[in-house]
């Protein structure tokens, strides 16, 4: 787990990346994929969105207004995306120990 804090249209908001909320950023990111690919399907997965926005929404301090919605969730996927980053990065750089038998 780790915090993140950042600003959208003057204020200052903070998120703790819990694994659930990382599970309903990519959540998310599947949902506005399948949206993107077949527009039609809009329809079938807005009330899904709507409601894993919420979902990530109720974890941030203090509470977003709607103007600011939209950019807090952007910054929150921004978040989670360089956090997964810094993860593959770190895995990478970590020799692979071989275990004797």
């Amino acid at each position: 787990m780790s915090s993140r804090e950042f600003d959208v249209n003057g204020t200052g908001y903070k998120i703790v990346l819990t694994e659930q909320v990382v599970s309903h950023v990519n959540n998310l990111k599947t949902l506005y994929n399948a949206a993107y690919e077949d527009p039609e399907s809009f329809e079938d997965v807005s009330s899904e969105i709507s409601n894993t926005i919420n979902e990530i929404a109720g974890t941030i301090e203090p509470h977003a207004e709607d103007n600011d919605l939209d950019g807090v969730i952007q910054e929150i996927i921004k978040a989670v995306d360089r956090k997964a980053e810094e993860i593959k990065k770190e895995l990478e750089s970590k020799p692979i120990k071989k275990s004797r038998k």
